[in-house]
């Protein structure tokens, strides 16, 4: 039988994930230092596989660049990639990233590098949030062609709940761990937005722009 892992010792990587999920194993980089990620970064682009490392500082990208010339680093989505070409698979596979204001940047460019990598064609619509509402109108024509929307918003968590009550796509809810002190990094926002009395908001956990982004993906290939 096929290997379906390599075992590093430090790591066991899951080189059969292409074909389960259709893309290969993620690096996520907090915890592990520059030379583990680059030596992971190596082992799966030697396969012949695309590399996306979430959560990765300069260091890690210096470390990953030094043995694989081609990887590109992504500084407000803190994200490397290594990839053969950039491409969308689908024209119909459109994802709206909307946030509430321009501190949630940097998870709502995780989930846009992170769908662009898949292959999505993305809209990136930002500092749209609840105290300014005539701004969301004015983009609603924009989000509308959309067939998922990830909603990327801290401080109370209101966005995506009033835009639940707008369109009729499906809304993946992002909290960030933006806002003062009662907003307890993100817990806030994540509690309003599970709570959203407005269908069709799916949530994931807090500052998990890569998780939305997957998510938007596995909805939109469907089609």
């Amino acid at each position: 039988m096929k290997k379906l892992y390599e075992d590093i010792g430090f790591a066991k990587i899951d080189h059969h994930r292409q074909i389960r999920k259709g893309f290969p194993e993620v690096i996520y980089c907090e915890g592990k230092t520059p030379e583990q990620i680059a030596h992971i970064a190596y082992s799966i682009s030697r396969k012949g596989h695309d590399v996306l490392a979430t959560r990765a500082d300069r260091k890690a990208y210096l470390a990953v660049k030094k043995i694989l010339n081609k990887a590109k680093y992504h500084e407000t989505a803190r994200i490397i990639t290594v990839k053969k070409k950039w491409t969308v698979v689908s024209g119909e596979w459109l994802v709206s990233i909307v946030t509430a204001g321009t501190a949630d940047l940097p998870v709502a460019e995780e989930a846009a590098v992170t769908a662009e990598f898949l292959g999505i064609k993305v809209e990136r619509i930002y500092d749209v949030g609840v105290a300014g509402i005539h701004r969301l109108i004015k983009n609603l024509p924009k989000i509308n062609k959309s067939r998922v929307v990830i909603v990327v918003a801290g401080m109370e968590g209101a966005l995506p709940s009033v835009l639940g009550g707008l369109i009729d796509k499906p809304i993946i809810a992002v909290p960030t761990s933006v806002g003062y002190g009662s907003s307890f990094k993100g817990l806030a926002a994540l509690l309003t937005m599970m709570n959203s009395c407005a269908p069709g908001v799916a949530v994931v956990n807090i500052d998990n722009g890569f998780g939305a982004a997957v998510m938007a993906y596995s909805i939109v290939r469907l089609f």
